[in-house]
């Protein structure tokens, strides 16, 4: 795969959105601008206000969907705030206006939205496997079951990344560490220089454990 130049990665922030999901990825897009300054990364929120994700961690987005920046992939976390943006038009409008050749992507419950916009009709995705005490009880469902019920027509996986071509989504919390190393190899940069990355996140040794739990899997015939 030829290495896109300057790959631009946007990250979308909501009212509690985990913290981990979006820092995680960011960060190894972060550290990979050591190597390659061309990468970028950067927050989007519906407005230019502040946004406090979840324990109260407020951020400050560096665009608005009315700005439109030009990027290769938008990412979605998951955190309680999904469930609101399950049903947010703007979002999914949003969404729907981003070019053909942008990445689609999520960390946990963000594939709840592809989910509720079709969007994952016809393919593999995943998303948090493990539940928490609330999820765990007879009141709730873990999250990855959810997504089986709210999509019927998406093969559920239960890898740490599926990449089903335009779309990649990434299983629990702290999978977002292998999203933002598979979102380098989807733009091109070769084994060697993600290795290098983990080694200088001193993650060298999980992301040996996690480099090839990665499903991949193409469209069926019936999509469109």
């Amino acid at each position: 795969m030829a290495r896109k130049l300057g790959f631009r990665l946007g990250i979308y922030v909501f009212k509690d959105a985990e913290i981990v999901d979006y820092a995680a990825p960011a960060g190894v897009i972060s550290v990979a601008r050591r190597l390659d300054p061309e990468l970028d990364t950067f927050l989007i929120a519906e407005s230019m206000r502040p946004v406090q994700t979840q324990a109260g961690f407020t951020v400050l987005p560096n665009y608005s969907f009315a700005d439109q920046p030009a990027m290769d992939a938008f990412l979605i976390p998951g955190g309680f705030g999904t469930r609101q943006e399950m049903n947010n038009t703007n979002l999914h409008r949003y969404i729907r206006s981003l070019p053909s050749e942008c990445l689609l992507t999520s960390v946990c419950t963000g594939s709840w939205i592809y989910a509720r916009m079709g969007l994952l009709d016809g393919l593999s995705a995943t998303n948090r496997k493990e539940p928490d005490r609330l999820e765990a009880s007879h009141m709730g469902k873990t999250p990855i079951d959810r997504l089986a019920e709210m999509a019927p027509a998406c093969r559920v996986s239960r890898a740490r990344v599926v990449d089903a071509g335009r779309i990649v989504t990434a299983g629990g919390i702290a999978s977002g560490m292998e999203m933002g190393f598979h979102l380098l190899r989807r733009a091109g940069y070769d084994e060697a220089f993600i290795d290098d990355v983990a080694r200088v996140m001193e993650y060298h040794r999980a992301y040996e454990l996690y480099r090839h739990d990665i499903e991949f899997c193409e469209p069926t015939l019936s999509d469109h």
